[in-house]
C-alpha cells in the first residue's frame, strides 16, 4: 500500500471557513503557478540568457560575440518595455495571480504535514522541497522585482537597474553591490529553487487535476517535468553566469555606442506663412 506523504489538515476539518470551496481553491492555485506565473519563466529566463546564446547565434556575422550579447539583451527588453499597456498586463497577468498563488501556497504548506521522518520517501522529500522553495520563491521575486523593476536597493545591496543601460546595470546588479560576486551565488540559489517549484508543481499539478493517475502516466509527465526542470536550468545559470562575468565597461561603451547612432527625431515641418 502506498503511503500518502502529506495530508492537508484544512481538507479534514469539517467546520472551515474554506472547507466549501477547498477543492476549488487548490485548482486555482495549481492552476495559477502554471498560467500565467510558470508560463512568464520561459520568456524572462530566455531574455536574461541572450546575453550569452546571442553570443553563439551569427557565427558570420562580423559583430564581436559579447557585443551581440549586449545588443540582443538590450533589443529584448526594449520590446518587453515597449509593449502596449505593460502596466496592466503586470498587474493582472503576473502580480495579482503571483499574489493569489503566493498567499494561497503558504496558507496550504501550513496546513499540509509530512511525514518524512518516518517514510523518507522520494515523494515525501519532493513535498518538503516544494514547500521551502516556495517560501525562497516568494521572499525571492519581491526582492528581484521591487530592485530592478521598482528601484529598490536595499542600503545598496542592489544597485539601481536602468532599462536604458540593460546590460550594464544589470551587470552592476550581479557586481557592484554590497554582497560583491556573492550576489551571483545568491542569485544562482534562488533562481534553481524557483525552477524546481515550478518543475515539481507541474508534475503535482497532473495529480491535482486528474490528468495522471496510473503510475506509469506519473513516470512519463515526470519524464517531460524534469526536461523543463532542466532546459530552465541552464537557461538561468547562463544568465547568472553571463551578467557576473560580463565586463561593465565594455557593456557600457557598446551601449553608448548604440544610443548614439539611435536616429533623431524628424524636426517639425511648419508651414510657410503667407507674406502681407
Amino acid at each position: 500500500m502506498t503511503t500518502l506523504p502529506h495530508h492537508d489538515a484544512a481538507a479534514s476539518k469539517p467546520g472551515s471557513p474554506l472547507q466549501k470551496h477547498y477543492f476549488l481553491l487548490r485548482r486555482l492555485h495549481s492552476l495559477t503557478g502554471i498560467v500565467p506565473i510558470g508560463v512568464f519563466l520561459f520568456p524572462h529566463l530566455f531574455t536574461n540568457s541572450s546575453i550569452m546564446w546571442a553570443r553563439w547565434t551569427s557565427p558570420t556575422s562580423t559583430v564581436p560575440p559579447v557585443e551581440r550579447g549586449i545588443q540582443t539583451f538590450q533589443e529584448e527588453v526594449d520590446f518587453i518595455h515597449g509593449l502596449p499597456f505593460l502596466t496592466l498586463i503586470e498587474v493582472f497577468g503576473i502580480w495579482m495571480p503571483l499574489a493569489f498563488h503566493a498567499v494561497f501556497g503558504v496558507w496550504f504548506a501550513s496546513q499540509g504535514k509530512a511525514n518524512v521522518q518516518r517514510y523518507a520517501y522520494q515523494d515525501n522529500w519532493r513535498y518538503v522541497w516544494q514547500r521551502l522553495t516556495g517560501y525562497v520563491a516568494f521572499l525571492f521575486i519581491f526582492m528581484h522585482v521591487s530592485s530592478l523593476r521598482w528601484g529598490w536597493t536595499y542600503g545598496g545591496l542592489f544597485p539601481s537597474f536602468d532599462a536604458h543601460h540593460a546590460a550594464s546595470t544589470t551587470a552592476e546588479h550581479f557586481q557592484k553591490g554590497s554582497m560583491g560576486l556573492a550576489m551571483a551565488a545568491f542569485y544562482l540559489a534562488c533562481v534553481l529553487a524557483i525552477v524546481f517549484h515550478f518543475a515539481n508543481g507541474l508534475w503535482t499539478a497532473g495529480i491535482t487535476w486528474g490528468l495522471t493517475l496510473s503510475t506509469g502516466a506519473m513516470k512519463r509527465w515526470g519524464q517531460v517535468c524534469a526536461s523543463v526542470g532542466i532546459v530552465l536550468a541552464v537557461a538561468g545559470v547562463l544568465s547568472v553566469y553571463g551578467f557576473s562575468t560580463l565586463d561593465i565597461d565594455a557593456a557600457k561603451s557598446v551601449e553608448g555606442r548604440r544610443t548614439a547612432v539611435e536616429p533623431m527625431a524628424a524636426p517639425a515641418i511648419v508651414a510657410p506663412t503667407e507674406a502681407h
